[in-house]
């Protein structure tokens, strides 16, 4: 016979596990204000560089904020990489990464 099923203990590790992917979201979020210097402003500026971010619908400007951002990433990981991980080309390999996530590249 089958054991029945423990909806309640289902749920409840479902409920755990969003809220672990949450706060990994928000320290994920902290750290990229703080890496670029974002936490320099108050909370109403930034605030308001975000709102006007999500706003923005002009493709242009998405995908020039795409590769800046790309940029900062492969900087970063310029200086935090060891010698010889920085020439064997896997800098190369994070802006082909970074496209797709402007939704933009691809189709054009």
């Amino acid at each position: 016979m089958r054991k029945p099923r423990d909806y309640d203990a289902e749920l409840k590790a479902l409920e755990d596990k969003a809220r672990e992917l949450k706060a990994l979201k928000v320290t994920g979020l902290g750290e990229l204000v703080i890496a670029t210097g974002a936490d320099a402003l108050t909370a109403e500026e930034l605030a308001g560089a975000l709102v006007v971010l999500a706003e923005t619908k002009d493709a242009a400007k998405r995908e020039a904020w795409a590769k800046r951002g790309a940029t900062f990433f492969q900087g970063r990981a310029r200086r935090s990489a060891p010698a010889s991980d920085r020439d064997t080309g896997s800098a190369q390999t994070q802006p082909g990464g970074a496209q797709p996530a402007s939704g933009t590249t691809g189709a054009a």
